[in-house]
């Protein structure tokens, strides 16, 4: 989540890992979108290539769920087969106890975040109504993803004033500091510039003298994939 809206307020800390995670998230669009224009101009250069596998691939798959059920009228023919009677479960053992107490917690902290952020309490300032919905759209993602501690990190990011929506009344006791979802946050966005980076496209891209060489092996590929899809699903 961008919460370009903090105010100068909001301790030093929290800023800084906030202009960071922003600048990163920009990184991560400019890779991404580098990626793609050079991607969509490989695909059209094999097009017919690609339409080609697409289709041999798919009667690949028909003619093996024919020939599986053969198999299995063949099967049901012989001497000493057996209708299965049931199906066989795994007995698990579920921790209900917990999992319910966790529920719990998480739907305590859901609430009570939304009574302090949800749009509706800054319907008269427009300057905090934005921020307000991008929260609260931040938070019904946590709570659904079902990740009790980045809820709780969440919920001690929001009550810790460090959203620049201050809470009001007496502060609701939190579980960690709240830079803590700030932190997470931080890991999760340096982990996806990590995999935007070695995306094999991109680092032909950037690495190759001249990036369109890697089309004469995107040929090459396919020739091959191309020539073994033939053969399996050549009839006689």
């Amino acid at each position: 989540m961008s919460e370009n809206q903090l105010s100068s307020e909001l301790p030093s800390q929290v800023l800084h890992l906030q202009m960071k995670i922003d600048a990163i998230r920009l990184e991560i669009s400019v890779i991404n979108q580098k990626t793609s224009d050079f991607e969509n101009l490989l695909r059209s250069k094999i097009e017919d290539e690609l339409i080609e596998e697409q289709e041999l691939y798919l009667l690949y798959k028909q003619q093996k769920k024919v020939k599986k059920e053969k198999r299995q009228v063949q099967k049901k023919l012989g001497k000493n087969y057996q209708a299965p009677t049931s199906l066989q479960t795994t007995k698990r053992t579920p921790l209900v106890e917990k999992n319910a107490k966790e529920q719990l917690q998480k739907k305590r902290l859901y609430r009570e975040a939304m009574l302090h952020v949800h749009p509706d309490k800054f319907s008269l300032q427009k300057d905090k109504l934005n921020l307000a919905t991008e929260i609260t759209a931040q938070l019904i993602e946590i709570y659904q993803s079902g990740d009790l501690a980045n809820l709780e990190a969440y919920h001690a990011h929001i009550f810790h004033g460090n959203t620049s929506l201050q809470p009001l009344g007496k502060p609701l006791e939190t579980k960690g500091s709240g830079l803590a979802y700030l932190l997470l946050e931080l890991k999760k966005i340096q982990e996806e510039l990590s995999q935007a980076q070695n995306r094999h496209t991109y680092k032909v891209l950037t690495e190759y003298e001249n990036p369109m060489t890697f089309l004469d092996e995107l040929k090459s590929y396919y020739k091959d994939r191309l020539s073994k899809l033939r053969k399996r699903t050549r009839t006689k």
